[in-house]
């Protein structure tokens, strides 16, 4: 999160759809053709190619070297590569990423037991500087672990953080 660089418009574009976003999380740790991943998200294989299509034409895919697939047609798998993590999408250059993204965690959420989602909530007042503090520190953990080579036999996580406004606990208080 530390060093990222501005998205292009194209690359904002990419990132503002959930089903990108998730097709790119598929495809973090092993290749997979558009048939399997379209079948992942059940879905139509020509709508999936249309979002792997952007995906490589983008950079956030990399298409590997094609393979022998049932009945000895032409499979093409994709390996995501990592660059979503390495630039900054702001909401002005992708309106709707925000939604993309609740939209993927959410999807993603519904597939697992959420009694066995590790979650929790913290409310803050902070300054500015100590909003800032906050992010930078929690941003340099999670770019330490992105950095680090995965491990073939770990387990597979997802993390998921946002940071917004509580509007709630700044609403005026209810008259009595």
């Amino acid at each position: 999160m530390g060093n990222r660089r501005p998205a292009t418009e194209a690359e904002a574009k990419a990132l503002a759809s959930a089903v990108r976003l998730r097709i790119l999380r598929l495809c973090l740790d092993r290749a997979l053709t558009n048939k399997e991943i379209a079948d992942r998200l059940g879905a139509n294989p020509a709508t999936t190619l249309h979002h792997v299509r952007t995906l490589v034409d983008t950079g956030f895919l990399d298409a590997e070297p094609a393979r022998r697939g049932t009945r000895g047609s032409r499979e093409v798998p994709y390996l995501a590569t990592g660059k979503s993590w390495t630039v900054a999408v702001h909401d002005a250059a992708a309106p709707g990423r925000g939604e993309a993204m609740l939209g993927a965690f959410l999807a993603e959420a519904r597939l697992v037991d959420l009694d066995q989602v590790d979650m929790t909530r913290l409310g803050l007042r902070l300054t500015e500087d100590e909003f800032r503090e906050l992010r930078e520190r929690i941003g340099a953990i999670l770019d330490e672990y992105a950095d680090r080579p995965h491990s073939p036999d770990g387990r597979a996580y997802s993390v998921f953080l946002a940071y917004y406004d509580d509007v709630s606990r700044d609403a005026p208080p209810a008259a009595s």
